[in-house]
């Protein structure tokens, strides 16, 4: 089992939304970085668990946790003309971009901010705390993943 933490900008897609949508389960579409790519296309499976973080919000935080149930497939948004996630380089015949479907499991009872994690010695090294990442979809360690859980109850 792997685990991850995808960004979401809540007034895009929130934690609300996935609570929100049938069997609280939804495709996670309109990622456009190639390393994210290859993370849902190649590395993701089904029950690897998944940190939903609400990014560009006030506060930054982790709001809950997420798992992966369909594992990558190609992201249709990319062919529908007009969409916001639109690529006219991806075809149904040669798919550029991939998405995987997640399930809510647990929303958090307070949620982890990014001030919390920055000032959590044991996180230090997580990837969302180094310099320049912009990565919406990263890999979080088993260890991480488990101090996160702590911090959420």
């Amino acid at each position: 089992m792997a685990y991850w933490l995808f960004k979401s900008e809540p007034d895009v897609f929130s934690l609300e939304d996935l609570k929100k949508s049938k069997n609280q389960t939804t495709f996670w579409d309109g990622v456009r970085n190639y390393q994210a790519r290859n993370f849902l296309r190649d590395t993701m499976k089904n029950g690897d668990g998944v940190l939903f973080y609400h990014s560009n919000s006030e506060p930054l935080a982790i709001v809950g946790a997420c798992e992966v149930v369909k594992e990558g497939y190609p992201d249709f948004t990319a062919w529908e003309k007009g969409h916001d996630h639109f690529d006219p380089a991806s075809t149904p015949d040669k798919p550029v971009w991939y998405m995987v479907d997640i399930k809510l499991k647990s929303v958090f009872n307070k949620p982890v901010t990014l001030a919390a994690l920055k000032a959590e010695p044991r996180l230090a090294g997580m990837q969302l705390l180094k310099r320049g990442n912009r990565l919406s979809v990263m890999p979080v360690t088993k260890e991480e993943w488990d101090v996160i859980m702590e911090m959420s109850t």
